[in-house]
């Protein structure tokens, strides 16, 4: 699988599962305690399971942009 993110997709991605789906993943579900909100449990699920799927695809891409770098030495 050839995967290459542009810098601005990669600094994205990377933002995003790392900062803010484990934001979500632990301010919802308090909220949900709190106020009595639906779904606490499964939406922080599915925000884990979205931010490992995305750092998985950082990483292949990180992986292949330096062997790229390393065929071009």
């Amino acid at each position: 699988m050839k995967l290459i993110l542009s810098n601005g997709k990669y600094t994205f991605l990377k933002w995003f599962a790392i900062i803010f789906l484990p934001a979500i993943a632990f301010f919802y579900p308090e909220l949900a305690n709190i106020w009595g909100l639906d779904y606490g449990v499964e939406v922080a699920k599915t925000c884990n399971a979205v931010g490992v799927f995305i750092a998985a695809l950082i990483g292949i891409s990180h992986i292949n942009y330096t062997n790229e770098l390393e065929k071009n030495k």
